[in-house]
């Protein structure tokens, strides 16, 4: 007998080895035509497997369908071996390569003679639809290493045969069938191509074999794939607008910023763009000062000694850029923290001035792969809203809720009300005791209970130095963003030596709380771009008006009303160009400015100005002094 026990605590008693199909079979014929896997429970943790795998012993099962977060990555990963298929069946001396899921779909690479072209994408996808129309049974076969080796050049599958070669000799070696085709996979796939309903060929692109400039360049073809139509569709749209909100191209066109070649992954930030950036800076350095943060500055290089004496030189030694000076060799600082030890270290503290906060706008260069920057959000060179938390262990806690609710403000003041909590665990490379990291960890995770926080634990996926929380903000299209975060850090004020003395008038070492709320200015600001589509809210502006004279009589009536405004502390500009008013309109509203104020003979006559909104809205004739009170709501109230 074999005994099924259901996530409802509820058991099926089987007098057999039984299938998961079976089980979900004996659920209900409902579940079993949905089911694309299954997740067997074990002390070791959960594991997907195929449908037809068959349970020998007692076991927790659960049944994965298109619902379930597992079951739209194995449904994408299915999706791509479904798309090697149809590119077999069209092209059959194309070879395959690698295939993954990615974040809303899946890539394959291929080896082809020639560029796949949009036309051949059409075609292809028309293929995989044909095929999932077949619903061919999808097999899942155990091989001898050289056998498969042997099988997979026999086809002509060269690179997928050096995979196979590569893989350790104590590891199996599975391939799924499905009708023709076959190729090397862990799974889990779908039982059959006619689970396969939703998908879409998005695009082309290069890629190298193995991820190595130095080896050949292969075809790499994107494609997503969704539980429903209704959900791709709501992608697609997504994308849509994503493209209208591509900060690069709102960049140009608004003249906040530019790249260029002799200076790859850095910024030149214009006018316009800076003053967006000072008002971030401003905004944060008023946090910084009501929260009780000391701001500090730091040097830009430190000697390669402190690196490696940190652990950043063994564990993020490829991401730093170095140089020598008289036969001593610097690193670039990648991040703020060893800098504020120093600052830290310079006299002896008492446990009454715990905590100390630093807070510094640091710049910080990482030495990131060309081919992954991507405008504002990912560059080489960007500033963070940085700070370091000097605290005792009973202040820990303190500390980690009072910046959860200080981000909490922080964001919803920038207009982003979603926030998503993640705590990232110890990684496989790390330095510090494992009682050490019990305590980070706890740390964190009482925190956000205690702050009321829903979070998820992501294994793993910590610091080398410690623990974390990665905050994360949803932007206006439903984007997700991780940005701030706080990381609980034991190990590295005791490497570089900082102390304080505790009420025994004993020497003891603080901990360090690594802290952020924006992130890279960079990053965020393009995030901004990209969640008001280049429409920033009032305070946030370039401009927060323009003044336009309708003639030439009312020309330095503009300008006085300019000048009035400015003089009051507001971002105004005045146009008095000679041209028609309608083409000054139009061109100030291409730039976003949050208001146009005309002005002719009558409203100088009057003292007043009309007043456009963002958006062509008409808020009628006004008196200056009415305005200048408007758009101060406005600001204060980070409209």
């Amino acid at each position: 007998m074999v005994q099924i026990t259901l996530p409802d605590g509820s058991t099926r008693s089987f007098s057999g080895p039984v299938t998961v199909a079976e089980v979900a079979e004996s659920i209900g014929p409902g579940l079993a035509r949905a089911a694309l896997a299954g997740r067997i429970v074990k002390d070791d943790g959960k594991h997907l497997v195929d449908t037809s795998y068959v349970i020998n012993d007692d076991a927790t099962v659960e049944i994965v369908t298109a619902k379930d977060k597992d079951g739209l990555e194995v449904l994408r990963h299915s999706t791509a071996h479904l798309m090697a298929y149809a590119v077999k069946e069209l092209f059959p001396e194309a070879q395959v390569t690698i295939g993954p899921v990615i974040d809303n779909g899946f890539y394959y690479d291929f080896a082809y003679e020639r560029p796949f072209t949009p036309e051949d994408l059409e075609a292809i996808e028309k293929k995989m639809a044909e095929i999932a129309r077949r619903d061919e049974k999808v097999e899942r076969e155990v091989w001898d290493r050289d056998k498969a080796v042997e099988l997979f050049r026999e086809m002509g599958e060269d690179y997928k045969a050096e995979i196979i070669a590569s893989i350790p000799a104590e590891e199996p070696i599975t391939l799924y069938r499905e009708g023709d085709f076959i190729d090397l996979c862990r799974g889990p796939h779908v039982p059959s191509t006619g689970k396969l309903k939703v998908f879409k060929l998005m695009h082309v692109a290069g890629a190298f074999w193995r991820g190595d400039s130095d080896n050949e360049m292969l075809q790499r073809i994107y494609g997503t794939a969704w539980a429903t139509k209704e959900e791709q569709d709501a992608y697609l749209h997504m994308l849509e607008e994503a493209e209208k909100r591509d900060h690069r191209r709102l960049g140009r066109e608004l003249k906040l910023f530019h790249f260029s070649e002799q200076a790859p992954g850095l910024v030149y930030w214009h006018p316009r763009g800076w003053v967006i950036w000072q008002q971030v800076e401003q905004y944060m350095r008023r946090l910084y000062q009501e929260g009780g943060y000391q701001e500090v500055r730091a040097p830009q290089i430190l000697d390669l000694e402190l690196w490696k004496q940190t652990g950043h030189w063994d564990n993020y030694a490829e991401n730093m850029f170095v140089t020598e000076s008289e036969k001593r060799v610097y690193g670039l600082k990648p991040m703020n923290c060893p800098g504020h030890v120093q600052i830290f270290n310079q006299g002896l503290h008492s446990y009454r001035e715990l905590p100390i906060r630093y807070g510094e706008f640091g710049s910080c260069h990482r030495n990131e792969p060309s081919g992954s920057l991507h405008g504002l959000l990912r560059v080489r060179g960007f500033t963070q809203d940085d700070g370091h938390i000097f605290c005792t262990e009973d202040q820990l806690l303190d500390e980690c809720k009072a910046f959860t609710r200080l981000l909490q403000k922080v964001y919803a003041e920038f207009g982003f009300e979603e926030i998503l909590y993640k705590i990232a665990t110890r990684p496989d490379k790390r330095i510090g005791s494992e009682a050490v990291w019990d305590k980070a960890e706890q740390a964190l995770m009482d925190s956000l209970h205690e702050t009321g926080c829903e979070f998820e634990i992501a294994e793993g996926e910590g610091a080398f130095y410690g623990p974390k929380i990665e905050y994360t903000l949803k932007d206006a299209i439903g984007r997700e963003w991780q940005c701030g975060t706080i990381q609980v850090d034991f190990s590295m004020p005791q490497r570089l030596g900082a102390e304080y003395v505790d009420a025994d008038d004993q020497r003891r070492t603080p901990v360090m709380v690594h802290r952020a709320i924006l992130g890279s200015f960079e990053r965020f600001i393009g995030m901004l771009i990209e969640h008001y589509a280049g429409a920033l809210p009032v305070w946030l502006s370039p401009e927060h008006a323009v003044v336009c004279c309708i003639s030439e009589s009312s020309a330095e009536y503009a300008q006085s009303v300019a000048d009035t405004l400015r003089e009051r502390g507001f971002r105004v500009i005045s146009d008095l160009r000679g041209e028609k008013i309608t083409r000054k309109i139009r061109e100030h509203s291409m730039q976003k400015l949050p208001y146009i104020l005309v002005v002719g003979d009558k409203e100088k006559d009057a003292g007043a100005v009309a007043v456009r909104a963002r958006g062509g809205r008409d808020l009628g004739v006004m008196p200056v002094d009415q305005f200048a009170q408007h758009l101060q709501n406005d600001i204060d109230q980070r409209k």
